[in-house]
């Protein structure tokens, strides 16, 4: 076989101006690119029978790096020796029905088989970042669906963000995040986003807004946009399922991303490289959380741990094992030195950050999905239709906001406004003051 080295080593994640595969037209053997041009195609027609879990006739085509290793017929898949003709090729072109790829399926168009023989010709090489990545991730990020001009119904409010100068509240709908004043008017619309976001966070400029956003079971990402003017400015921790949470690190450009395949990634938001990544968990990630000074990272997961790492180098320093249920929520408290943590086990645990040990618990007042930060607070969102505002230096509630009638998922704080928000299963958005508890507005956060 022909051993291959992958040429060019591009940014790992590009604007989304080259997001969509080219047509299937026949271009120039030179300009054909295995991430916009191969890779969906592979995708499209072959991964489904040659993948990890059901690599037909021992032939795997999921990543570029095993589409370059022969099945079990020993033949070479990728050559480009005119001497040692391609299998790939063969089997995508012959007229026996009995070998022909994709099986069971029309054959390829005559543009498409081009495509292959252009790409074979030019050195089949590899322009992506990485060759053992999953085609999923070598192509390049999708153009997303442009969002219904109205809804049909309201989608579960599961981010909720206030604007940097409070003026507006963020939050997420299909296929876009959508921007309210306070009294519930829709000020704009920001698409071409994943088809369900779970996150929302500004960085520490207020210039750059974080979205975590995917599809369930399919694909996750965090899309980075310009706040002011909407345009998308990158696309960063892809995965092959969806981003559930974001925590930007203080005094840094690092950003974490927590998701559904029970990673945690670290990127350079201005960069849009990777850094780490963290594989502690052994379930979803719901929840991350920086030290204040930037020097300690919390993570929470559906495993039912919060764990302790160094943030500079990704080392595990803890592991808090006090819930009896999934962690969904974290805060660090000021100065570093304890943690309070939230989920499905209805209680606010607080705990230290040096030795993991438990300091007290206080009533959730049902499963809790958020836990935000204040002065001198703690907010925490649970299934029982309200938030409660728990004091932390009595540990006592101390305030409960009401109004929703449904799983309150997601909440927010704006201190200098002195308002909290909060979203609903039912697709409510409510406001309150926070000094009194009453209500501000409430609407259906549905276009």
């Amino acid at each position: 076989m022909v051993i291959l080295n992958a040429v060019g080593s591009p940014s790992a994640q590009r604007a989304v101006a080259e997001d969509a595969p080219a047509p299937a037209t026949e271009t120039p053997a030179a300009a054909v690119s295995f991430r916009s041009q191969i890779a969906p195609l592979l995708k499209q027609h072959c991964v489904a029978c040659h993948n990890a879990n059901t690599a037909e006739g021992g032939y795997r085509v999921d990543t570029y790096k095993e589409l370059l290793v022969a099945g079990d017929s020993e033949a070479v898949p990728v050559s480009t020796d005119p001497e040692q003709p391609s299998e790939l090729l063969r089997r995508l072109t012959t007229d026996d029905h009995g070998e022909r790829m994709p099986a069971d399926a029309e054959p390829l168009g005559a543009a498409e088989v081009q495509r292959f023989r252009d790409w074979l010709a030019a050195g089949a090489a590899f322009d992506g970042d990485d060759p053992e990545q999953t085609l999923d991730l070598v192509v390049p990020p999708p153009r997303h669906p442009d969002p219904p001009e109205t809804y049909p119904a309201a989608v579960p409010v599961t981010a909720v963000a206030f604007s940097p100068d409070g003026s507006e509240v963020l939050s997420g709908g299909y296929h876009e995040v959508l921007v309210w004043n306070t009294e519930g008017t829709l000020q704009r619309r920001i698409a071409n986003v994943g088809q369900r976001t779970f996150a929302l966070a500004f960085s520490p400029d207020g210039g750059t807004l974080a979205v975590a956003c995917g599809e369930p079971g399919r694909s996750g990402e965090v899309r980075l946009i310009d706040y002011a003017s909407g345009e998308i400015r990158g696309v960063v921790a892809r995965s092959t399922d969806v981003a559930l949470c974001l925590a930007f690190r203080p005094g840094t450009d690092e950003l974490a991303v927590g998701g559904a395949d029970s990673l945690v990634r670290i990127v350079d938001y201005k960069t849009q490289q990777p850094v780490r990544q963290l594989a502690g968990h052994a379930d979803w990630v719901f929840a991350v959380a920086y030290s204040d000074d930037g020097r300690q990272f919390v993570s929470g997961s559906r495993d039912k741990s919060a764990k302790v790492f160094a943030a500079q180098t990704g080392q595990l320093q803890g592991n808090y094992q006090g819930h009896a249920a999934a962690v969904r929520g974290l805060v660090i408290s000021p100065g570093g030195k304890q943690v309070f943590s939230v989920g499905g086990d209805s209680k606010l645990h607080r705990w230290n950050l040096a030795d993991t040990k438990r300091v007290a618990t206080v009533a959730a007042g049902g499963d809790a999905f958020a836990a935000v930060p204040g002065e001198g607070l703690i907010l925490v969102a649970n299934n029982a239709g309200s938030v409660l505002q728990v004091d932390v230096a009595s540990n006592k509630v101390v305030r409960r906001y009401q109004g929703h009638q449904d799983w309150v998922l997601a909440a927010a704080l704006h201190p200098a406004s002195g308002r909290v928000a909060a979203g609903g299963y039912d697709g409510q958005l409510w406001l309150w003051n926070q000094a009194d508890g009453q209500p501000i507005s409430h609407w259906l956060a549905k276009p």
